[in-house]
């Protein structure tokens, strides 16, 4: 399949060093080259962002001037994360490319918009801005894709993601990726989209995801943070930590300091380059622990993510899934950690009972995660 394709995305895959096409891969790229809308849904972690980005790349014209494609995503990093992608992919061609986002300089926009982009990659809200103000014309984009669709679907966004597949001339192809599809999201997918196929990839075929223990610990409320101490300490670990109130973030970051932990936190209120500060630190490995809300930590992509901890409990099955996801991602091992009280314990059991997930009840034991029996 990848054979198919542009010689410069060849290259680009011999580069990579990845053997085979994941089971999202093998099954959208064939039928977004053909030009059908499509709706998909697969785990975190198997490889969604080439399943779409390579076949759009494939269709760009570089001989033309014109904006050909836009790709959507909810949050300011996952935008940057995907334009890093695509500058990755796209080497070797000469098809452009920018990114939009809200909270950044409006005057650079405009700047990097002079410069004839064939793809933009951006958040809705700011570009259907630039729509309404003429400065984005849509009239020549043949795909539009939406990336994290469950999210983008939702009250915050949905009106500006009609609007901005409104601008488009009817012919243009739309395209919908995402790891977990409620009803309700298909629903409003089948609505933007004519004759979608739609592609499902389950659990077992997603065999680019790692081996990912689930595990939790039984604790008081008050004592989640002695827990995350522990957790924090572990020897080569890089953790991400959910929280769902973004103010105790400040609180516990505070606490955490003050036990000299490397730790940083990553929220939607935060300014942009603080953001990217602490992105790029946990990344770089300079900060063992990130403390996130979910929005902020939406669809990242972190390389070596060892455990996943869930401080304060998921609201539901779909919130535990996007947390999870963050680690075994494309072949490696994790963890899952759940601090959990006796009545959060029960639904947790309900949880991973629901996911078919083999669930096991962890201590500490000298600094080390250790099974009861210890």
């Amino acid at each position: 399949m990848i054979n198919h394709l542009k010689p410069f995305i060849q290259e680009a895959w011999n580069k990579s060093g990845f053997d085979t096409a994941t089971a999202i891969q093998e099954a959208a790229i064939p039928v977004i080259l053909e030009g059908k809308d499509v709706i998909a849904e697969s785990p975190t972690g198997t490889g969604k962002t080439l399943g779409y980005l390579l076949p759009l790349l494939d269709k760009i014209d570089a001989s033309r001037s014109s904006l050909q494609a836009v790709v959507l995503a909810s949050s300011q990093e996952l935008v940057m994360q995907i334009f890093q992608e695509f500058q990755k992919w796209s080497q070797g061609s000469s098809i452009r490319g920018t990114s939009i986002i809200g909270g950044a300089n409006p005057k650079r926009q405009l700047e990097k918009l002079k410069k004839r982009p064939q793809v933009i990659f951006a958040t809705p809200g700011r570009l259907l801005e630039l729509i309404k103000q003429k400065k984005v014309k849509m009239h020549e984009v043949k795909m539009i894709v939406l990336d994290e669709a469950d999210q983008l679907l939702i009250s915050e966004h949905i009106g500006s993601v009609q609007n901005i597949v409104k601008s488009t001339m009817s012919d243009r192809q739309v395209v919908l990726f995402s790891a977990t599809l409620k009803q309700e999201t298909e629903q409003l997918a089948k609505e933007m989209t004519t004759a979608p196929e739609v592609i499902r990839i389950t659990k077992d075929e997603g065999s680019a995801s790692g081996e990912v223990e689930h595990i939790y610990f039984l604790c008081e409320r008050r004592d989640k943070i002695k827990l995350l101490e522990k957790i924090a300490r572990l020897d080569d670990s890089k953790s991400l930590a959910f929280i769902n109130d973004i103010g105790e973030l400040q609180v516990l970051k505070e606490k955490l300091r003050f036990k000299e932990l490397s730790v940083g936190i990553l929220h939607s209120d935060m300014k942009k380059l603080e953001r990217q500060a602490a992105l790029k630190a946990f990344r770089e490995g300079k900060i063992k622990m990130l403390v996130a809300t979910d929005v902020a930590a939406r669809g990242l992509d972190i390389q070596g993510i060892t455990h996943v901890v869930q401080i304060d409990f998921p609201r539901n099955v779909s919130q535990y899934v996007h947390r999870a996801g963050r680690t075994g991602r494309m072949g490696a091992s994790g963890t899952v950690i759940s601090l959990v009280t006796e009545r959060e314990e029960r639904e947790l059991k309900r949880f991973c009972g629901e996911l078919n997930l083999p669930l096991h009840k962890r201590i500490f034991y000298k600094g080390q995660i250790a099974s009861l029996n210890k």
